[in-house]
């Protein structure tokens, strides 16, 4: 026999599909675009900084720019002091111009890709992106 507790019983047992939608991604805000490159950038930045610092510490560390110091002075006789060319302030500096760099570059990069990405959907219709909810 069959009641209704049974029946509700049942229909619980089953799973239940999530909603899913489909969706097209057709615009990019160009400033939005702009914004998270630019974030991006300055998060590489920060790495950057920190890696070149890393680097140098090690290699300070274990000797290796001693040793290459001397060497370049055997084939140079002494003419160029390597150590006093890769201070810290020295590779601190280097790493600054290469952070600027790499923020300029990245954050009109993420501009271009954005205004390339909004002319390429005239062409192809747009990204199909799919959402489940559960």
């Amino acid at each position: 026999m069959s009641t209704v507790a049974d029946k509700l019983a049942k229909k619980s047992t089953r799973k239940t599909g999530g909603k899913q939608v489909r969706l097209r991604l057709v615009y990019v805000d160009f400033w939005s675009a702009v914004k998270l490159s630019f974030l991006g950038a300055v998060a590489l930045a920060i790495v950057t900084m920190v890696s070149f610092f890393l680097v140098f510490m090690v290699l300070q560390a274990t000797n290796v720019i001693a040793q290459a110091g001397e060497i370049l002075d055997t084939l140079t006789d002494g003419s160029v002091d390597l150590e006093s060319l890769l201070g810290l302030p020295q590779v601190m500096a280097f790493g600054a111009v290469v952070s600027i760099l790499n923020l300029i570059v990245f954050t009109v990069l993420g501009a271009v890709v954005a205004g390339i990405y909004n002319l390429a959907v005239k062409v192809t219709g747009g990204l199909l992106v799919g959402f489940m909810s559960n």
